[in-house]
């Protein structure tokens, strides 16, 4: 066998993954992820069960012949025609290995195959022998392995390598067991399967507990070499292990483990906005390695110890996992420090405000609105207190959309001491009014991000539209709520229109009027 300090990484977001999705992906949508992971450098790939139908098998064979790094790997159940699919999908990959299984528990035994383990073991072993006339990397999974006797999952794992089978992989298919139980249970197969150093232990595990990225490195600590797993963690019901957290616990913890994988870190993040993107499945921001607050700090204390020593709360680097830098995030929660260090990063001196009476003043605006933004921060060293001013203000609107006709919007904004109104036209009636608004104040902004999130229930719910617009490499927020989308959407406009000409403002003052450090 190889480096016995590797650990294999096993993708199977394209096929377990998959699974969970609302909407199959097309197959360009597949190739798109395959290559996404492919970037990682993962040691397996397994992209879709090609019996199932034939689009799957259409997009697991250009995968095969396309996609260039990581062993190809298709599914098939214990059936010579699955296995035969399989075959015939990777036959174009470079390197390919088939992947059969059958359920092992006497729960599935008796309710789903009604069949006896010494026969379910005949049909695995006749299965792997087939898979080896295409390849001689065969993959076997004992299904249901967490709830199978160990006595019955070691008569059935020996004869499977006995058969030809080079990866053995234990499946925690319901994420029932707990990582001590893991572990035992690969412990005992390397003390009791006589012929188990002639294969490669790989562990399968699901999240049903919140366990799967535990019982995964408990299986690895017991002796496992391979784990299987997904891109964010999707997968079936409550998902799969997550692959940024397995490897990431690996190379943070290697003074635990002395194990390592290939895996290329600072390809996590990007990898993950790509399949979060493309799945059409957000991930949380509270999500550990990838999720929007995994390296931003709200805490006083917190954000005073990160200006000190980013270690003091973070384990690992941003930029380990391909994130720019991590972001202080300004809130009521944040100390004078923070509040300091953030105004000089905008070019002030401490001697350019008075820090007590501007504190005091961000305290009450961040109270009020959560989230205080640099250009309010700015505001605050002029102004003492946000201005409620409004130079842009909407007068009215009207939409229009159709599924046959190009959506049209009028807008007409006030400001300046005059109504100014434009129409415009848009492939829906938000861009169409964002259009006719870019029309009447001549600027052209770049829009970061743009959300809608219902506030209350049924038809008349309010909607919230948030929106990050971006002006000379500097982000501005917006927010408008409304009963109807394209009035929110046209409020969050003209609101970071608002911000964008205070900021403008406040920057011609403090040129004229302040010295700048260097």
């Amino acid at each position: 066998m190889d480096d016995g300090n590797k650990i294999w990484i096993f993708d199977t977001t394209l096929r377990d993954g998959e699974q969970a999705l609302k909407a199959s992906l097309t197959e360009v949508e597949k190739v798109a992820v395959a290559q996404a992971i492919a970037r990682l450098n993962v040691d397996v790939m397994e992209v879709g069960f090609p019996v199932s139908s034939p689009s799957d098998f259409n997009a697991v064979s250009r995968i095969a012949n396309e996609v260039h790094g990581p062993i190809i790997c298709g599914l098939a159940r214990a059936v010579k025609a699955d296995i035969d699919a399989c075959g015939n999908a990777l036959a174009g990959a470079e390197k390919r290995r088939i992947h059969t299984f059958i359920a092992s528990s006497p729960i599935h035994l008796k309710h789903k195959l009604r069949k006896t383990l010494a026969e379910a073991t005949e049909q695995a072993v006749e299965a792997i022998r087939h898979a080896r006339r295409y390849t001689t990397d065969v993959e076997f999974s004992c299904e249901d392995a967490g709830r199978t006797p160990i006595e019955d999952l070691c008569y059935m794992v020996e004869r499977a390598i006995a058969a030809g089978a080079t990866t053995i992989n234990i499946p925690d298919t319901v994420g029932y067991t707990l990582p001590h139980e893991f572990a035992e249970t690969i412990w005992a197969l390397k003390e009791k399967v006589p012929n188990i150093e002639e294969a490669r232990i790989s562990v399968h595990c699901h999240n049903d507990l919140g366990l799967a990225v535990a019982n995964s490195i408990a299986g690895i600590e017991a002796g496992a070499r391979q784990i299987e797993c997904t891109m964010n963690g999707i997968g079936e019901r409550a998902g799969n292990a997550a692959l940024e957290e397995a490897v990431m616990a690996l190379k943070i913890r290697q003074d635990k483990f002395k194990a390592h994988t290939q895996i290329k870190s600072d390809e996590i993040y990007r990898c993950s906005r790509t399949v979060s993107q493309i799945c059409r499945m957000p991930v949380q921001p509270n999500k550990a390695i990838v999720g929007e607050n995994a390296f931003s700090h709200s805490s006083g204390i917190h954000q005073d110890g990160v200006l000190k020593a980013e270690n003091t709360y973070e384990i690992m680097r941003p930029e380990d996992v391909g994130v720019p830098t991590n972001e202080l995030n300004l809130t009521s929660r944040s100390g004078r420090h923070v509040i300091q260090h953030r105004l000089h990063s905008l070019g002030y001196a401490k001697e350019d405000y008075d820090m007590e009476r501007v504190y005091a003043d961000y305290l009450e605006l961040a109270d009020k609105k959560g989230t205080v933004y640099d250009y309010d921060l700015e505001a605050l060293v002029f102004f003492n207190t946000i201005s409620q001013n409004k130079h842009y203000d909407l007068s009215y609107f009207q939409a229009n959309a159709s599924s046959e006709q190009v959506a049209t919007a009028t807008v007409a904004i006030e400001f300046d001491g005059q109504v100014q109104v434009e129409a415009a036209t848009g492939n829906g009636p938000v861009e169409a009014a964002f259009q006719a608004i870019e029309r009447i104040t001549g600027q052209t902004f770049t829009i970061i991000d743009y959300t809608i999130d219902s506030k209350g229930k049924g038809a008349d719910a309010l909607g919230q539209v948030d929106l990050i617009l971006e002006s000379d490499n500097q982000r501005f927020h917006g927010s408008g709520l409304a009963t109807d989308v394209v009035e929110a959407s046209i409020q969050a406009y003209i609101h970071a229109l608002n911000d964008i000409h205070r900021s403008a403002q406040i920057h011609q003052f403090k040129h004229q009027n302040l010295r700048k450090t260097g």
